[in-house]
């Protein structure tokens, strides 16, 4: 974590890229307190595609037709 003043951040403004490289966390602060957290942004989850998520659910063993019949006759 790097603590820099409202002036430093103006002058490293033009390399903010490689300065949130470099550090994980900037703290900007004014007269010694701290008013805002810089953070890098997290990478977007990749979504799985359907195909992925119709392997990865379990099979029923019978139809699901035969399951809505069989729960509707019990009733």
């Amino acid at each position: 974590m790097k603590k820099l003043s409202i002036r430093e951040v103006r002058k490293e403004l033009a390399q903010l890229d490689e300065l949130m490289s470099r550090e994980s966390e900037v703290v900007v602060t004014r007269r010694g307190q701290p008013i805002a957290r810089l953070l890098p942004l997290r990478s977007a989850k990749r979504m799985p595609s359907h195909a992925e998520l119709r392997t990865s659910m379990p099979r029923l063993k019978k139809s699901s037709a035969k399951h809505v019949r069989a729960e509707r006759n019990e009733r």
